[in-house]
Order: C-alpha cells, then structure tokens, then sequence
C-alpha cells in the first residue's frame, strides 16, 4: 500500500483519487462512485465530496492508498 502525502489537514476524496493516481482524470471518479467501487476504510463510499483525513485507506480496484 502506498501512503501519499498530503499538504493540509483533509482532503476531498475525489482530488484524493486523482492525486493518488486510483483515476486517471475527474470525470472516472463519478462513475466509480455510482457502482460502488470505492472504499474508504473498508466502508463502500459514494460521496466524492467526502472528506478524508490522514491515516484513512482508499481502495480501488485493488489498488489502495493511505492519506499521508
């Protein structure tokens, strides 16, 4: 699992995805949002706008990354 740092306290989970290369661009996010493919924390999330905070795991695809 890679972690990836982030500057402030929290992050949206959407710039999350796309800073941590899970998506290759915003308009991925939505969809796989819409089909439950994202997990935070082991948690299915629909929510792009959900904060995430440090220590917090996104998965997707099989690929995960930790809020750094």
């Amino acid at each position: 699992m890679r972690e990836v740092k982030i500057r402030e306290e929290m992050i949206r989970l959407g710039q999350f995805l796309k800073l941590a290369d899970l998506v290759e661009t915003g308009g991925d996010v939505k969809p796989l949002l819409a089909d439950g493919q994202v997990r935070v924390n082991d948690d299915v999330e629909t929510r792009r706008g959900r904060q995430l905070a440090r220590g917090d795991v996104v998965t997707v695809g099989g690929q995960s990354a930790r809020v750094g």
